[in-house]
């Protein structure tokens, strides 16, 4: 299964980072590709273009706030869960990604 996904917090510092950081070694685990974009204080990082989207099976935005340039997902299979769930059980997260 291939996974893009976006984390972004309020204040777009630690828990943007880390919720990226828990998904990207989880899904190794769990032999998952991932690409993850970070809209954090430093603006948009590693951001998903095009291609990314449209060869992905499921777009997965872990925020607690609106995400800049949401549009590019239109069409596309989109989970949308809060920072907290990645930080606490990434696994349960990406599991049930799997499931959907």
């Amino acid at each position: 299964m291939k996974i893009v996904a976006v984390t972004a917090c309020p204040t777009g510092i630690a828990h943007t980072y880390m919720a990226a950081d828990a998904l990207r070694k989880e899904a190794q685990k769990m032999k998952i590709q991932i690409k993850v974009e970070t809209q954090g204080a430093m603006g948009i990082e590693d951001q998903l273009n095009s291609v990314d989207i449209s060869h992905a099976d499921m777009v997965l935005i872990a925020s607690d706030i609106e995400i800049e340039q949401r549009a590019r997902f239109a069409g596309s299979k989109i989970r949308h869960v809060t920072i907290e769930q990645v930080l606490t059980d990434a696994n349960s997260v990406l599991a049930d990604c799997l499931r959907l």
